[in-house]
């Protein structure tokens, strides 16, 4: 039988709720398959454990990431820690040490979900966002804090080698899809640089994929494409922060963001990738019960066919499109189901 070691990083909020709904459907799972199990570890590395210890991830924590296959990771933020501790002290030093240069978000919209568009079931995208640099490469500082004359400044980063692999795994991914079509989303009209750089890159990488159609269209722009065109778009590839928004638009479009799965992936498997839903920790409805689980299963679903158990992956992603077909759903759906009722009817299912 064949055995995957996977750290459970449940972390704040609702992540705490859906990690342990993900654990209870990939354990139905595992056991109809009977092919594969899931030896999974818990880390408490959240923010009530930064309270208490003054870290995210203690000393020697990173090295012991490293010893699994996967990390299924829930959600950073609390209201009593700044954002950017949190992101900063758990989220990006596990994809940034890991090098998860390539996070991919499937965004379409599931059976028996409506979206907010009248047009939206043209909705089948793929959003491929460079992980490690550009806009959130932590480069800056400030200067004459408090005084009149203070200054603030972030600085984006891109390297030929971070633009280029990421600009390669979407050509790669582009071309595995029926369409063979790649949107490339920068803003190079007014950033005149790296932005440049961008554009540049991608059309000398085009040439090794000349069955793969093209298109280049700036953010701004593409967003009146997501909502008034949608079927103009297949595989997008865009920066750390361009693709950041546009996958939250498109987590909306497609009905709401607690369906919505993210792969933070190593594609070398040099080391462990990360797969997580990409709702946030929620506290506005941390508790209730009502959270969506369904973006986690459909992560969970990447991150079995990421192990290799693509039979695995596609019986739970059955399983869901058969609940969301039912119309299951919790609050954010406009249903009235809790997370424990969607959960076990994918079990069910299952």
């Amino acid at each position: 039988m064949r055995e995957y070691r996977i750290a459970a990083i449940p972390g704040d909020g609702i992540g705490i709720e859906v990690i342990a709904a993900g654990l209870k459907v990939l354990d139905a799972l595992a056991a109809r398959d009977r092919g594969f199990r899931l030896a999974v570890e818990q880390f408490p590395w959240g923010s009530d454990y930064y309270l208490e210890h003054g870290h995210y991830i203690p000393e020697g924590g990173l090295e012991r990431l490293k010893q699994f296959d996967a990390i299924f990771f829930g959600a950073v933020g609390a209201p009593n820690v700044p954002d950017h501790i949190s992101l900063w002290g758990l989220r990006l030093p596990i994809c940034q040490g890991f090098d998860q240069y390539a996070n991919v978000r499937p965004a379409r919209v599931l059976p028996g979900i409506t979206s907010p568009l009248a047009n939206g079931n043209a909705i089948d995208w793929v959003i491929i966002r460079e992980n490690s640099e550009g806009e959130y490469s932590g480069s800056g500082g400030r200067a004459h804090r408090g005084l009149p004359e203070e200054v603030a400044t972030e600085t984006s980063v891109f390297t030929r080698t971070g633009v280029t692999r990421i600009h390669r795994y979407a050509f790669e991914l582009a071309r595995g899809r029926p369409r063979k079509h790649l949107t490339l989303v920068t803003k190079s009209n007014a950033q005149r640089h790296g932005m440049v750089m961008w554009d540049e890159i991608f059309y000398e990488v085009a040439r090794d994929y000349p069955d793969v159609t093209t298109q280049r269209v700036l953010v701004d722009a593409v967003t009146t494409q997501m909502v008034a065109k949608p079927g103009r778009l297949d595989t997008i590839v865009a920066t750390n922060l361009h693709a950041d928004i546009l996958s939250d638009l498109a987590a909306a479009l497609s009905g709401s963001l607690g369906i919505a799965p993210t792969a933070n992936l190593n594609p070398e498997r040099r080391f462990p990738s990360m797969f997580e839903p990409i709702h946030g920790s929620a506290f506005d409805i941390t508790g209730k019960g009502v959270a969506n689980p369904i973006g986690t299963f459909w992560t969970a679903a990447m991150m079995l066919e990421h192990l290799g158990e693509k039979e695995a992956a596609q019986r739970l992603m059955g399983a869901i499109e058969t609940v969301t077909g039912k119309r299951i759903h919790t609050p954010d759906l406009g249903g009235e189901a809790t997370t424990e009722i969607v959960t076990q009817a994918v079990c069910d299912s299952l």
